[in-house]
């Protein structure tokens, strides 16, 4: 594909590397290190890459892998995971951007996959595209200090101090176990495993610590700042509630540490833990990952849902061809979804019904925002509690 400016979009080729490592670098602001190097190719296959040349110069990134994400009701379903998207700051404003998204879901399409996801460095772009956040995150900070436990948490212990160099063998199935339970997480690739395992410190010292129970895994850092000592929990899952209780209790028993951080879901357990709720303060909350129907039925009948429903949903989609009028039948938690003539109930954009997808919006918000039109009150109600999720929606790993 050619723009009229004479740039060409195209597969990137190996003679493309080191234009697409400056064009990443310049984007996102940071330099690759050896491992990341030779990591990246393995995580996400150069041959799978676009790019966008100006001759020689590569002046546009978009790659791409087919990940495997848990959808309500301990489903999956295959979807394109994309990342590294840049345009080159030279070169703004000349649809680029649009030109190699164009050809990345021809491709989706074309592979039949119902979903595309990615996590977004800028929130007020890729709506226009069709995506939706779909996944929240909340930043908290609590003062170990101060926290205490409430007489009726759980003190389960069966927590490990476990060597980084000898924890990947264990950590990899707990993972596994948790990723199948929960909306929004994928399969980890192998190599991915590798930016944690790697024994070579840190240049800032901070190598992970694990903590291992037999149920779930913490992953933190330390971290010395304006003379406070922090620890960063990187990753915490917990495949049960008590895995949950005796992690905290193990991360809030660390001596020398004033503040943990970490990040949680909207309905995490940790501050009903504690005496003081109010500890676990929020910092910051964004969302985690964005998504998008590629193909609306095929899409709804891969999750489960929460309550019977009987809907005709109108679609809109500004970007592709995935929109239209859509009979969404559910019984039994079991969806089946077709299109149809029938009279419209619904009507939202396709980036509201991916906000919606894995439970974390509401049908109910977009309604009070107006992007989401509806018959009655009864059709709200009915929609927000089937599409609702036992289980926070939570990204697996960041791409």
């Amino acid at each position: 594909m050619t723009l009229g400016s004479g740039i060409t979009i195209r597969s990137a080729e190996k003679s493309d590397d080191e234009g697409i490592r400056l064009l990443v670098e310049t984007s996102f602001g940071f330099r690759h290190n050896e491992r990341q190097l030779k990591r990246g190719p393995l995580i996400f296959p150069p041959e799978e890459a676009i790019v966008a040349v100006d001759g020689e110069r590569v002046v546009g990134n978009v790659r791409s892998r087919t990940m495997t994400v848990t959808v309500p009701g301990e489903r999956t379903v295959e979807a394109t995971g994309i990342a590294a998207v840049g345009v080159a700051p030279t070169h703004r404003r000349r649809g680029i951007l649009r030109a190699m998204y164009t050809e990345q879901h021809r491709r989706t399409e074309e592979a039949g996959l119902p979903l595309t996801i990615f996590t977004a460095s800028e929130g007020g772009i890729y709506g226009r595209f069709g995506y939706g956040p779909a996944v929240r995150e909340n930043s908290v900070s609590i003062d170990r200090r101060f926290a205490q436990f409430r007489p009726t948490t759980p003190d389960p212990g069966g927590v490990e101090l476990v060597p980084l160099a000898r924890a990947e063998g264990r950590l990899e199935p707990l993972y596994d176990r948790w990723r199948r339970l929960v909306p929004g997480a994928q399969v980890r690739p192998k190599a991915w495993w590798g930016s944690i395992f790697d024994a070579a410190p840190q240049p800032d010292g901070n190598t992970p610590f694990a903590l291992v129970h037999p149920d779930g895994y913490a992953l933190y850092r330390h971290h010395y700042n304006d003379s406070v000592a922090s620890v960063e929990v990187i990753e915490f899952r917990a495949v049960t509630t008590e895995a949950h209780a005796a992690l905290w209790r193990t991360l809030f028993g660390l001596d020398l540490v004033q503040r943990v951080d970490a990040v949680i879901g909207d309905n995490n357990p940790l501050p009903y833990l504690l005496t003081n709720p109010r500890l676990v303060r929020t910092t910051q909350r964004e969302d985690g990952l964005w998504a998008r129907l590629m193909d609306v039925p095929a899409a709804l009948a891969a999750r489960t849902y929460r309550r019977d429903l009987d809907v005709v949903l109108a679609v809109t989609d500004p970007f592709r061809a995935a929109g239209g009028t859509f009979a969404l039948r559910v019984r039994d938690g079991i969806a089946e979804c077709e299109p149809t003539t029938r009279s419209v109930d619904v009507e939202l954009g396709i980036d509201v019904l991916g906000s919606m997808y894995l439970g974390a919006y509401p049908a109910r918000a977009f309604a009070a925002a107006n992007r989401l039109q509806v018959k009655d009150a009864a059709h709200l109600r009915a929609l927000d509690d089937a599409f609702a999720s036992d289980r926070d929606a939570v990204l697996g790993w960041f791409f």
